[in-house]
């Protein structure tokens, strides 16, 4: 089978294009820009961006299934060419913001142009990133062995990417899973400090935990850039899923972690216990000393 897996240098695709090598297929992986190890050896790396769909025709060519990172603003005509090409498989990393109902303008008309092209699809809608703790709390950890956080107690499910990807995998490559949406968290419901606590102990040092406010930790978001950066507003409160103004003490009031029952996990599709954010916190625990 011959499968284009586009975000292929980020934080799941790389991991789709890994194992899909290891399972012997033919890979493509769409980068914006190639260089060097981008891809695993034997892997077709092919320059394109999802923005600009007149860069994706020769990737396409020959392609049996299509890895879709979401890209609302092109997506209707980049499924009307993987289906003129011949595609007749799609699978879109989503959010489960849309099975929650949060998310209406970023990842549901993508799967909306996916649905409506008559291809085979599934969705992977993934919750919190685990991966997301290290683009935040990453910097003030190497720096400084703190993590300063507006709301300790607060939590969720946080999910490892190799889950995402495991679950990506098995919809390109196997018969089954068309026509369903697997949404997608961590097994275990853990707050804010709890989750420095496994980091810390994942690190073998000690990490203190300094409480400030949703304005100071923007203010550090802002400063480090990156990802911390670009979503300091809505990941403390400050503007809703739709971009909208929030308040974020009224918004950590509203919310009743309590209230949550189990939460589905990769484990229903894998037939594997989802990975744990301790598993995760080992993974990455090099990444969080350098």
């Amino acid at each position: 089978m011959t499968i284009l897996v586009t975000g292929a240098t980020g934080n799941v695709g790389r991991d789709v294009v890994r194992q899909l090598v290891e399972r012997g297929h033919d890979v493509r992986a769409l980068t914006r820009r190639t260089r060097p190890g981008a891809a695993p050896e034997g892997v077709r790396v092919q320059e394109g961006d999802l923005t600009r769909p007149e860069t994706l025709k020769d990737a396409l060519e020959g392609v049996d299934a299509l890895f879709l990172f979401p890209v609302a603003t092109t997506a209707e005509e980049v499924v009307g060419m993987a289906k003129s090409a011949g595609v007749r498989r799609i699978v879109v990393l989503s959010s489960g913001a849309v099975t929650a109902g949060y998310d209406t303008d970023f990842h549901l008309p993508v799967e909306r142009e996916v649905e409506a092209s008559g291809l085979e699809w599934t969705h992977v809608r993934p919750g919190e990133f685990a991966l997301n703790k290290l683009e935040l709390w990453g910097p003030s950890i190497r720096a400084e062995r703190v993590v300063r956080e507006p709301a300790p107690d607060a939590g969720w499910f946080p999910v490892h990417e190799q889950d995402i990807a495991d679950v990506a995998v098995l919809a390109l490559t196997e018969e089954g899973h068309a026509g369903q949406a697997y949404t997608l968290n961590g097994p275990e419901l853990l707050t804010h400090r709890r989750q420095v606590e496994i980091i810390a102990e994942a690190m073998g040092e000690e990490i203190r935990l300094e409480v400030v406010t949703p304005q100071q930790a923007r203010e550090i978001y802002l400063a480090q850039g990156g990802f911390a950066a670009e979503n300091a507003d809505f990941l403390l409160g400050f503007e809703d899923y739709g971009g909208n103004e929030s308040d974020p003490s009224a918004e950590a009031e509203a919310f009743d972690l309590s209230a949550l029952g189990p939460m589905p996990t990769a484990e229903a599709v894998t037939g594997r216990p989802a990975r744990t954010f301790a598993q995760w916190a080992r993974d990455h625990a090099d990444a969080f000393r350098a």
